[in-house]
């Protein structure tokens, strides 16, 4: 391309760079050229060729990595989440919240679960009511469908009575049903769970970790588990996935007040 067909502003060379892209020019795994040489190569300054590549990272498309440069990102199936109200279990014994995964559908773990005592993040302190940044106990999960990049980070965790009431719940293996079965043996049957759900940046490690850029913003689902018996919080299972790969699914359902054919009377 002549040089004075090229792209002017960011926005014309992040449209450049993504058809190349998408055109299979720089496959997933690969690097973009060097800001500089992507300065002199279109004579545009470093602030327009920053501002592209924040614009593709924005996307999802790239990301920066430390000693690499810019990655071109593999490109993930947009996963949907139904938000039902309905907690089952699998043939397995497990508990099933609503996630973002299909029926059958294998998922990996990216590198080992970690159990370790971390400094409660203040949400969590305040609902264990725990003095700000105490020691509490983490389980931690990278998770993914298979042969995909990172998809989410499951954090785990769980106040110091529950632990000192089921002490089991803080090891390797926490037995059939898990850990929320042991929760609910040791006296503190049936849990309830409340669900939020909001968007956020993501932390450095939590885009270190996800393998995204920092400028990707991520999606933070919380689910607090309450004892039975005291309807304090035990657990605090918090979900961080990256903002484009997944999509909140509800089914609306009509009131008696909305049925149609039209009731009489109803205004």
């Amino acid at each position: 391309m002549p040089i004075e067909d090229g792209p002017k502003t960011y926005r014309e060379l992040a449209e450049l760079l993504r058809g190349r892209i998408e055109g299979g020019e720089y496959p997933p795994g690969s690097t973009l050229p060097p800001i500089t040489e992507l300065m002199d190569t279109y004579k545009l300054a470093r602030q327009t060729v920053r501002a592209a590549l924040n614009q593709l990272a924005s996307e999802g498309i790239v990301r920066s990595a430390p000693r690499k440069g810019t990655v071109v990102q593999a490109r993930t199936e947009r996963r949907r989440i139904t938000r039902s109200q309905v907690v089952t279990r699998s043939t397995a014994g497990m508990y099933v919240f609503p996630a973002a995964s299909y029926p059958d559908e294998a998922w990996q773990t990216h590198g080992t679960p970690r159990r370790s005592y971390e400094p409660a993040p203040d949400r969590v302190a305040e609902m264990f009511s725990v003095e700000p940044s105490s020691e509490v106990l983490r389980r931690r999960r990278i998770m993914s469908p298979e042969e995909e990049p990172p998809f989410q980070i499951v954090d785990t965790w769980l106040s110091p009575q529950a632990v000192e009431d089921a002490p089991r719940i803080g090891e390797k293996s926490t037995g059939p049903g898990g850990y929320l079965d042991r929760l609910e043996e040791a006296g503190h049957g049936p849990l309830s769970w409340i669900e939020t759900v909001r968007t956020r940046m993501p932390s450095e490690e939590e885009a270190q970790l996800l393998e995204i850029a920092a400028s990707m913003p991520v999606m933070e689902m919380t689910l607090v588990g309450r004892s039975g018996r005291t309807g304090d919080a035990l657990e605090v299972t918090i979900r961080v996935i990256p903002g484009d790969r997944v999509e909140l699914v509800s089914e609306l359902v009509r009131d008696a007040s909305a049925a149609w054919p039209r009731k009489e009377g109803v205004r």
